[in-house]
């Protein structure tokens, strides 16, 4: 480790690494500490920091990550600028085919994907944006083999004589010992003269998928690959080269047209306060708070679109952060494989960014954002919430989350039922023609059920549809309708507001499910 490293920032990262490879799994404090072999008030001090950064939630001894974590991949990913500039393409793509399409850039000695379109069938793709594949069992890792240097080659062999079994990639099954794997040497060399690569159940058995490599058109290297994946009751390998490979090479030609005539990106806003924030949490919390980690982290979301590679002085800028704060925690991201120097004094941020939370955050749905926000809710009004999306008719709503509260008497509605849109207060809330939607609320005054009251407010994605709805329901003896529009229209206002910002987190480049 370089003398200069920020070693709480080191911690910091082993712990989210621990919770990414638990798969979004709960993890206890003292499970970290023996994962991790930190000691257990390192662990407290290290969790209660990501928390206050709303990176994990802590719930009595447990820890889950937090959607806005994913703050962190999202700032690679905008820097990249190949999942907002191709993503389009692969999902036509996939629609067209009805086969599943995924793009994926070179990880050192394995490819991790940037973007997945998945088609719904019983056999699916179940890889997740960031998972980190070994190249030797892909289609493109001998596409990005093909412009490996010495160095690559000689890092790559050690791998595989370290690790036979492939444990270091949990996204994939272990590799069986006793079978031969093919060439990988000979496949990079015919890669490299075709221009395009199958994967005949390397993975695992009746995995098959066909890819083609996307150019950069300023320097001609691979900027990323395009797969095509399927299955073996629906295609063989041949087959894929055949019948899929010359309209994947079709989709890849218009992929590097788009690359070449897009626009400049124009560089993103930055807060330039977070010394500031984190200095008032130090304050705050004391040594409960590590400074440092804080600062370390907050170094990575400096990056994003138009800011793809910065220097020492712009990433201190636009943080906010002391040169020295922000050197010091550059050579640290670089120690852990997360940032990469340049010759020119630049500094871009690796793949390896989405190993922080990234693979089981990208499959989290409204409801599972929604949850935790609604726990609070019902716990500071003392009645019971729920969360409610529009059914495809337009005519009636579905619960998809709720939390309740200890009373005797609750409003009690099951997750998965169903009710008329105009009868309730979030339906009126999510009907397009309602007065609700000017209002911002709606209050229902036993109009479903004698006894019940119940009011409502609008949950927006990043693009400000209105996508979901949360209620606060009780029996109508308990608050008058004006006490509902007092006390519990700004405590809703409030949770739909928490929502909002971890969907806008959550949404920025994954389709996150409404249920």
């Amino acid at each position: 480790m370089p003398d200069e490293a920020v070693g709480p920032l080191l911690r910091g990262i082993a712990v989210l690494r621990r919770l990414t490879e638990a798969d979004g799994v709960t993890l206890s404090l003292s499970g970290l500490e023996k994962a991790t072999g930190l000691a257990r008030s390192t662990v407290d001090r290290v969790t209660a920091t990501l928390a206050r950064m709303g990176y994990v939630r802590l719930d009595g001894r447990d820890v889950t990550l937090a959607p806005r974590l994913m703050e962190l991949g999202n700032a690679y990913l905008a820097a990249l600028r190949l999942p907002a500039l191709l993503s389009a393409r692969a999902d036509e793509l996939a629609d067209e085919l009805d086969e599943s399409v995924s793009l994926a850039v070179g990880d050192r000695d394995g490819i991790r994907f940037i973007h997945q379109a998945t088609r719904r069938r019983a056999m699916s793709l179940s890889f997740r944006i960031g998972d980190r594949l070994p190249a030797e069992r892909t289609a493109p890792g001998p596409l990005f083999a093909a412009e490996w240097t010495p160095a690559d080659w000689h890092r790559w062999r050690t791998r595989r004589a370290a690790d036979p079994g492939d444990t270091a990639f949990p996204a994939v099954p272990p590799r069986e010992p006793a079978t031969p794997a093919p060439d990988f040497e000979h496949r990079t060399a015919r890669a490299a003269s075709g221009g395009w690569c199958v994967d005949d159940q390397l993975i695992e058995p009746g995995l098959v998928a066909v890819s083609v490599p996307v150019r950069d058109p300023g320097t001609g290297r691979v900027a990323c690959v395009a797969s095509v994946v399927s299955h073996t009751s629906r295609h063989t390998a041949p087959d894929l080269r055949a019948t899929l490979l010359p309209r994947l090479r079709e989709a890849v030609t218009t992929m590097e047209r788009d690359l070449r005539t897009a626009p400049p990106p124009a560089p993103e806003g930055h807060r330039t306060d977070l010394a500031t924030w984190t200095g008032a949490s130090k304050q705050e919390l004391g040594r409960e708070f590590v400074e440092s980690l804080a600062r370390g982290l907050t170094v990575l979301t400096a990056f994003g679109e138009g800011r793809s590679r910065l220097t020492l002085t712009e990433i201190a800028k636009a943080t906010g952060l002391t040169r020295a704060t922000a050197r010091r925690a550059l050579i640290t991201h670089t120690h852990a494989g997360l940032v990469t120097p340049a010759p020119d004094h630049t500094h871009a941020l690796t793949p390896r960014v989405l190993s922080l939370g990234f693979p089981p955050l990208s499959r989290t749905s409204l409801p599972d954002i929604a949850q935790p926000h609604l726990t609070a809710l019902a716990a500071r009004v003392h009645e019971s919430t729920a969360l409610a999306v529009l059914s495809d008719s337009g005519e009636e709503i579905q619960y998809t989350a709720r939390a309740s509260t200890g009373r005797v008497l609750t409003a009690h509605v099951p997750v998965g039922t169903r009710l008329p849109a105009r009868a309730t207060a979030l339906g009126r809330v999510l009907l397009p023609h309602s007065e609700a939607r000017t209002r911002g609320y709606a209050l229902v005054d036993e109009e479903l059920e004698a006894g019940l009251r119940a009011i409502a407010v609008p949950v927006r994605d990043r693009t400000g549809t209105v996508v979901a709805a949360i209620n606060v329901a009780m029996h109508a003896a308990r608050r008058t309708t004006e006490a509902c529009e007092r006390e519990l229209l700004p405590e809703l206002l409030r949770a739909a507001s928490q929502i909002e910002a971890d969907l806008r987190v959550a949404g920025r480049f994954v389709a996150v499910p409404a249920t």
